[in-house]
Order: C-alpha cells, then sequence, then structure tokens
C-alpha cells in the first residue's frame, strides 16, 4: 500500500473518532451543569482544556460560557480540532482513498458531513442535546459501516490503528480533566459533588452503563481503573492500546512481542507498562502526574507511525556518492 493512501485511511479515522469524542464531552457536560449547584464555567473551561485548545479559546472569547464553548468546538473554522474542521478533514482524506474505502463508508461520510455544514449554528443550541445525539450516532454509523465493508486488510487495519489511538488517548485526557481541573476544593472529595463528576467522566466514555455492571458504586479509584485498565472495555485505554498494537503488528508483519521500527517500539513499550500496572499505584504516585506523561507517550506512538510508514524519503543510491551542492 501507498504510504499517501495509508496516512489518508489513518487521519480519516482520527479525525472521525475526534468528533465523536468532542460531541460526547459536550453532550456530556451539558447535563453535567444542571447537576451542579456551582456556576459552571469551570466545567465548560474544562471541556476545552480537554480538547487541549483552552489558549485559542482565550484568545477570541472572555469568559467559557455554554454558547461559547459550542460554537468554538463545533463550528469554529478557525479551530482545527472544531466538530466541522475535523469532519471537513475526515471528509477529504476519505475523497483522496475513495478507491481503498468502501462506497457505503464515503456514503456515510459525506452524509455527516453535510448535515454538520448544512445546520445552523442557532439550531444546534436551541436542542443541543438532539444535535449531539444525531453527531454521536452518525459517528457510530460510520465505523459501523467502515467494519462492515471494507476487507480486514492493511486499509481497514490503518483506519482501526488511527481511531484505537485517538480514542485511548482522548479517554486519559478525559481522567485528567476531572481530577486536575474539575473538583474545586478538597472538601468536595467523596460528597455529592463529586460522585456527579466522576459519574459524568464515566459517561463521557459511554462506559457508565459497563461500569455500573461491574463495580456498582461509583469509586474514584474502580473509575480510574476501568477507563485505564481494562482490558475488555472497547473505550478503555489498555483495550485500546492493546488492540492498536495487535493491527500495528499486522501491517508490519512482524510477530507480536518483538519490535522491528519506531511505532512498534513505543506502541509495544506503552502495552507492556499497561499489563503490570495496578490502579493503585498509578493513584499513590499522582494520577495527573502519570497521564500527563502518557499523552506524551501517545505523542512518541504517533511520531513513530509517521516516521515508520509515512515520512519515508527517498532511498540513496550510494553513500558514497556526492551530495548534488557539493
Amino acid at each position: 500500500m501507498l504510504s499517501r493512501v495509508a496516512e489518508a485511511v489513518y487521519w480519516m479515522a482520527r479525525y472521525l473518532e475526534r468528533v465523536a469524542d468532542v460531541a460526547r464531552l459536550i453532550d456530556v457536560n451539558l447535563t453535567l451543569t444542571l447537576d451542579l449547584p456551582d456556576e459552571p464555567e469551570p466545567q465548560w473551561r474544562a471541556v476545552v482544556t480537554t480538547t487541549g485548545d483552552i489558549a485559542a479559546f482565550n484568545a477570541g472569547h472572555p469568559c467559557p460560557t455554554a454558547d461559547a464553548v459550542i460554537e468554538f468546538l463545533v463550528f469554529d473554522e478557525e479551530n482545527p480540532n472544531s466538530v466541522s474542521r475535523c469532519l471537513r478533514a475526515a471528509r477529504e482524506n476519505a475523497r483522496s482513498v475513495r478507491e481503498i474505502i468502501s462506497s457505503e463508508a464515503w456514503e456515510q461520510i459525506n452524509r455527516f458531513y453535510l448535515m454538520i455544514t448544512g445546520t445552523r449554528y442557532q439550531s444546534a443550541l436551541d436542542a443541543p442535546s438532539e444535535f449531539f445525539e444525531q453527531v454521536r450516532l452518525s459517528s457510530h454509523l460510520i465505523e459501523g459501516v467502515i467494519d462492515g465493508t471494507m476487507s480486514h486488510g492493511e486499509a481497514w487495519h490503518f483506519a482501526r490503528l488511527g481511531r484505537l489511538l485517538e480514542r485511548g488517548e482522548q479517554t486519559a485526557r478525559l481522567l485528567d480533566t476531572k481530577y486536575f481541573l474539575l473538583l474545586p476544593s478538597p472538601e468536595y472529595v467523596g460528597s455529592t459533588v463529586d460522585d456527579i463528576q466522576w459519574s459524568a467522566v464515566l459517561r463521557s466514555a459511554s462506559a457508565f452503563e459497563m461500569y455500573r455492571k461491574r463495580h456498582g458504586r461509583v469509586e474514584p479509584h474502580r473509575v480510574v481503573e476501568f477507563l485505564l485498565l481494562e482490558r475488555h472495555f472497547p473505550r478503555a485505554t489498555h483495550y485500546c492500546v492493546i488492540e492498536a498494537d495487535e493491527s500495528l503488528h499486522h501491517v508490519s508483519g512482524s510477530r507480536v512481542g518483538t519490535f522491528h521500527n519506531a511505532a512498534e517500539r513505543e506502541l509495544g513499550r506503552l502495552r507492556g507498562e499497561f499489563a503490570f500496572s495496578e490502579a493503585s499505584d498509578i493513584i499513590t504516585n499522582g494520577l495527573h502526574e502519570y497521564l500527563d506523561l502518557l499523552q506524551t507517550k501517545f505523542g512518541r506512538v504517533g511520531a513513530g507511525i509517521q516516521k515508520t510508514f509515512f515520512g519515508l524519503r527517498p532511498a540513496v543510491a550510494d553513500e558514497t556518492t556526492p551530495a548534488a551542492n557539493e
């Protein structure tokens, strides 16, 4: 497969996953602000911080109100992480590889794009829950169509790799936002406000029902364990790392547990660390510090994939041949 094609499929999937994650985060926060007794400004600021766009938001908005955050994260064409921009990028990547993806996948992506671009800002604010539910369902539909209509060869594995890495990193960001930004002060620990916020984190990852089936009561260390270390829940970071590593080795053809390039080394190292991690150790040593370092490690995996598969340079015929400008 051409590296250009692989890169387009990989980023198409990453952008589509980012769209779903942003929509889910905003929708849950709309409900969260109704349940909390305090002013909603810290919660909306935390949403923008989760996406990594707080500096750009502050440059153009004096206060993180619900309207301002929704406009910035959904419709702002100047924000590279907005739903509109990410969906446009996903569509352009899909359009460039229409011969690789199925016609059904292309039609759903194009329909999703037209739905967003055809939605007026005010109409989304008039019925925000319905709008964001439609965005989430459209994202799930595209994921299902890709899985059900594409051959599970290299192109599918590159799409799966991109989707899982984006998802795993976003789950870590959600946890970091709750622990480091949302909690107003120490006296809220163990309170009703604390329980509401931890439940909101689970809902943001579509994990609330599955967590309750597994653990029942919402407890912080159990939430951390479930969203980070669970091996069987498809939005848990550990699950995403395991499955991404499987797809990476399928593409490269090497045996799982070995590495022959930078991408396999970084992702294999991350998988090994998760395999021997415990939630109690993570919390004791500092959850924020762990999650901050984890995001850096995901960045290294992404850089390794870029270097290994997408950043290939033309081969030099003979290293002893003088350069053209010598």
